[in-house]
């Protein structure tokens, strides 16, 4: 069994040997007997380990390609996890464009004491070189870049970093393992927010981190038992069955994406369009190489200034104004106040997030349907 569609439907599947359920049960106990007074079985209590958490983290990894999965209560929780390997005065690097909630972590764990973190454009090779000078513990990707779309060659940043000393850790989050697989190009680890994509029904607040090597994965489980940062029953539960429909949302969302990229790109109102599944984008031919797919997530600028985005973001329907991302429906989110809103306004505009930005979660509707919402929101400017 090696198509990954195939492996995910089939996850954890006829595995009940009490009744013979089909579908894995939900198991909701927070603890388990022992063997003996000496002897535990493979869950003891709720918080370290259970069942649904240890078929969610096998189900990613086997997707990802990795030696473990470690399932948390969210996707900044998966992230603060990975702080734990790294002693406060080892080096982080983070993109400077990267999601508002990660960049407001890293800077506040960097105030604290608890580590230290350099933001740079990755893409720019002088900044990369000179950071990696300094020797860092961990290189933090994230690719495509919320919300601006850009790209990195996850390859080749991973072998630099290598070669540094570096570990890498790649936020898969807007790709999912449908579309883009960190681990084969060289990456350490592979996190998700497991609300996004991965559940795929907005109903769910979840993350994950794979991580290549069994150590570190061992390592992770340990610290997240001890932190009590793991996920709940339920919402693994969620996200497992969310995920057998994973490969089927995804082709439809890009595909509806796709269309509305272009729509956009011809409208007279609009500045700029990022999506790496454009021609025009400077991302298209790294898209083409990295990732089987350009994913359902883009972004646009108006014309004009902050009025006229509030008149389209206001005036949207079937676009719901919401800041996550990944599900059926399809949302509309201003970065500046919404998903970014805990950045500086200085760390905004070196990441070149404006406020005429618009970045859209294209769901399931038709897109023919969405793209008479646009049109209609657009036409109040």
């Amino acid at each position: 069994m090696t198509d990954k569609r195939t492996k995910i439907i089939q996850a954890d599947i006829g595995s009940d040997t009490t009744h013979g359920a089909v579908s894995p049960a939900l198991y909701m106990s927070s603890t388990y007997q022992f063997k003996s007074i000496t002897e535990k079985g493979e869950y003891d209590y709720g918080r370290g380990s259970n069942p649904n958490r240890t078929s969610l983290g096998k189900a990613v990894a086997d997707l990802e390609g990795g030696a473990h999965g470690v399932v948390t209560a969210s996707g900044m929780a998966a992230i603060d996890l990975l702080t734990n390997l790294f002693k406060a005065d080892e080096l982080i690097i983070a993109p400077h464009d990267c999601y508002g909630g990660t960049h407001r972590l890293l800077t506040h764990r960097a105030t604290q004491g608890r580590l230290r973190v350099l933001f740079i454009d990755q893409n720019d090779k002088a900044a990369l070189k000179d950071a990696l000078s300094q020797k860092p513990a961990l290189v933090l990707i994230e690719t495509p870049s919320n919300p601006l779309m850009r790209l990195v060659d996850i390859e080749a940043l991973c072998a630099a970093a290598k070669k540094a000393g570096a570990l890498t850790a790649v936020d898969n989050t807007f790709l999912s393992p449908a579309r883009q697989l960190p681990l084969s190009m060289g990456a350490d680890f592979s996190l998700h927010s497991t609300t996004k994509y991965l559940n795929g029904h907005s109903d769910v607040v979840g993350g994950v981190i794979v991580a290549k090597d069994l150590g570190h994965g061992e390592q992770l489980a340990w610290w997240a038992n001890c932190a009590g940062v793991t996920g709940s029953p339920f919402d693994a539960y969620q996200t497992l069955r969310g995920m057998r429909t994973l490969f089927a949302r995804m082709d439809v969302q890009e595909g509806n994406a796709s269309t509305i990229a272009q729509f956009l790109q011809a409208h007279p109102k609009i500045e700029k369009v990022y999506y790496p599944g454009l021609k025009s984008d400077p991302g298209y031919k790294l898209a083409q190489r990295q990732q089987s797919g350009a994913g359902a997530m883009l972004t646009f600028e108006l014309k004009g200034g902050f009025e006229q985005t509030k008149k389209v973001i206001e005036a949207a329907r079937l676009f719901q104004m919401a800041p996550s991302l990944g599900g059926v429906e399809s949302l509309i989110c201003f970065p500046t106040t919404m998903t970014h809103g805990g950045m500086t306004p200085e760390a905004r505009e070196i990441a070149g997030i404006k406020d005429t930005l618009l970045r859209l979660s294209i769901g399931l509707e038709s897109a023919d349907d969405l793209i008479a919402d646009l049109t209609a929101s657009l036409a109040k400017i």
